[in-house]
């Protein structure tokens, strides 16, 4: 019976011993190697688990900074910044488009890095408001797309920008006009002026073009009916003038 005990003493206890050891070695396996961290990371962002994805990337990038792998790992943090929706999406946009620049600072002769360009405007393109608002984002993307077809090209990521483009030049032009047709409804003519003048020169073939060589022909009479009301007004206001001194002159008692 004794020796029974003992048997079974002895089994638990290489059966502890076998648990721990495989339990030290899953966490050897997590921890270790360069690919087994980029794979969970890849594996995470797979399943849509960004925030855990960016830890593993993270952690191969400082721990195996000198690893080819480490440059994908950049370029997964970029990504799960983008991609995040459960972050607050205006800060995913602004985290993802520096780590964008980042990359494209740190590594300028990645094969990336036209993606990591065209990202970058696309986090400005998702933040792009109404015509009525503030049109920052609209010029922020349109010169991470122009920038990229100007330095890429070949890329097959110039071709996507280049409908961007287009888009964001829409999306300016019709900012313009919105706030042009608001100065001429508010009798502010020269202001309006400027704007549609703007859309004509920087924005031609947009499709605005027939309503705002309308504009501008209408607010050019507007201006010219104004100027003529100035002068009319001047002119009066001279004439007035000098009869009222005429009229002092006659009335004042002889020297």
């Amino acid at each position: 019976m004794k020796i029974r005990i003992i048997i079974l003493t002895i089994i638990m206890l290489f059966c502890i011993a076998g648990c721990q050891l495989s339990f030290f070695k899953k966490n050897e396996m997590v921890k270790g190697t360069p690919e087994g961290l980029y794979s969970r990371g890849a594996l995470e962002y797979q399943n849509g688990n960004y925030k855990k994805a960016r830890e593993y990337f993270t952690r191969l990038r400082e721990e195996y900074p000198l690893h080819n792998l480490a440059v994908l790992a950049d370029m997964g943090i970029a990504d799960s910044y983008f991609s995040d929706k459960g972050y607050f999406s205006d800060k995913a946009y602004v985290e993802a488009e520096t780590a964008y620049s980042d990359f494209v600072n740190l590594h300028p002769t990645n094969e990336n890095v036209p993606y990591a360009i065209y990202q970058m405007g696309m986090c400005h393109y998702h933040q792009i408001e109404a015509i009525d608002r503030d049109q920052t984002e609209t010029v922020k993307a349109r010169k991470e797309f122009e920038r990229l077809v100007a330095r890429y090209p070949e890329s097959k990521f110039a071709t996507l920008a280049e409908k961007l483009i287009r888009e964001c030049k829409q999306k300016q032009a019709e900012h313009e006009f919105y706030v042009g047709e608001f100065y001429f409804t508010q009798k502010k003519y020269s202001a309006a002026m400027t704007r549609f003048e703007k859309i004509a020169t920087d924005f031609a073939n947009i499709g605005l073009d027939y309503k705002v060589e309308y504009l501008i022909s209408e607010t050019k009479i507007k201006i010219a009916e104004e100027e003529k009301l100035k002068k009319d007004n001047e002119a009066k206001k001279k004439a007035k003038e000098e009869k009222k001194a005429k009229e002092k002159q006659k009335t004042a008692p002889k020297q």
